[in-house]
């Protein structure tokens, strides 16, 4: 297996190997065989996440190994030569699961609590430049110190040393669930959520949560999420009566994630009740905003709304919202994440030159989010498949960029 494979070539293959007919298949997803014929022919694109789900399901795979996201994060300036494995090393470092097997600094030489919380903050600016190459360089050593902190400090400094430790966690969650790794993903997040709790900030207990609830999402375990959004929302409700901003926008955030996951198992009444929450909160708060990294308000919520119809096969319905949004005040990467699915949506319209433009200018301001995003290199693989003669130069040059020949 490569990766320059489409989704469907990844289904054809992998039905091959479990040794299922078409007819089996398309039987076990609720599906025609001429509809699976053309996926795995790539005559019509596999864009669902319901329905990759649904097939990952039924060949007895992770919905990652379809999806074929790529963990290999190109070497630059900012990245160094020690990106994924390094900070795989970090986070599979047996001696950070207890303290009676902690060999790091326990005293003196440990970085305190102002010094981390400013390095977290210009981690999480890192992530939302879309900075992935400078974010997975300087995680790795920034959690070592923030472990030996954790060992080293007590009473207050160490209750706020473990909520940014939690945060570091969070920030390693978010960076390799867009590198494809989903798994080391939710190892991360869940370590979070350990230290979150540990912490006692609600705040940062509210973000870890959100954290997991995306780590659930990339790896398809969408009802869960659906369940831990509900569950969630439970704890920060009793204090939502008189919330600020950085409340709100975490509990706006958290139903914004939840609505993602309920719209991906086609649950649309829930979709539509998350997101009604989420722009309580929004209209609350009145502004769009960046408490905690969240990036939320209105305009967020908009982009959710366009999002979850994508995922409901509502193509028109996000061509009829997208367009309209002016996504400029916020973060980078929401920004880039937004001009992905909107070329998505002109694509499956037959639109692909428009599409493939959103894709350019995208590239020009986000180069790392864009090359190795899986919505993005799968547009790229069905344009490049589908060629009937040779590719124009722009998008024989965002090929080579992708290395996807």
């Amino acid at each position: 297996m490569t990766e320059s494979l489409t989704i469907g070539e990844r289904v054809a293959w992998y039905r091959r190997r479990r040794g299922l007919s078409q007819e089996v298949l398309a039987g076990l997803v609720g599906r025609t065989t001429d509809w699976l014929q053309k996926a795995e022919n790539n005559r019509i694109q596999l864009d669902r996440l319901s329905l990759i789900r649904a097939l990952a399901e039924a060949l007895d795979v992770p919905v990652s190994d379809l999806l074929g996201e790529p963990t290999l994060l190109d070497w630059t300036s900012e990245s160094g030569t020690q990106t994924v494995p390094a900070l795989r090393a970090v986070l599979m470092d047996y001696s950070q699961l207890s303290p009676l097997l902690f060999t790091g600094p326990q005293h003196g030489d440990v970085i305190g609590p102002d010094e981390l919380q400013r390095q977290v903050g210009s981690i999480f600016s890192a992530y939302q430049a879309s900075r992935f190459g400078y974010v997975t360089a300087r995680l790795p050593q920034l959690l070592k110190d923030a472990v030996s902190a954790s060992r080293a400090h007590e009473g207050v400094d160490l209750q706020r040393v473990r909520g940014q430790l939690a945060l570091c966690y969070q920030a390693a969650a978010s960076v390799l669930t867009k590198l494809g790794e989903a798994d080391l993903a939710w190892v991360a997040a869940e370590r979070g959520l350990r230290e979150a709790e540990a912490a006692g900030d609600r705040l940062i207990l509210g973000s870890l949560l959100r954290s997991v609830t995306h780590s659930l999402l990339s790896t398809g375990q969408f009802i869960p999420a659906v369940s831990l959004v509900e569950r969630a929302s439970d704890v920060l409700r009793p204090e939502l009566r008189s919330a600020d901003g950085p409340l709100l926008s975490i509990y706006g955030s958290l139903f914004l994630a939840g609505a993602m996951a309920a719209s991906r198992s086609e649950d649309r009444a829930t979709t539509r009740t998350f997101l009604d929450e989420a722009q309580h909160a929004a209209d609350r708060q009145g502004t769009d905003a960046n408490h905690l990294w969240t990036a939320f308000g209105p305009t967020n919520v908009a982009i959710h709304r366009m999002n979850t119809a994508m995922e409901l096969g509502d193509v028109q319905v996000a061509l009829d919202l997208g367009p309209t949004l002016d996504t400029s005040g916020l973060p980078l990467e929401r920004q880039v994440r937004h001009a992905l699915d909107l070329a998505r949506a002109y694509n499956l319209r037959n639109r692909s030159d428009d599409a493939l433009a959103i894709l350019l200018d995208a590239e020009q301001i986000a180069p790392e989010q864009v090359r190795h995003h899986y919505l993005s290199r799968q547009l790229v693989l069905s344009w490049m498949r589908t060629q009937r003669t040779s590719p124009t130069s722009l998008l024989a040059g965002l090929v080579d960029r992708m290395k996807l020949r």
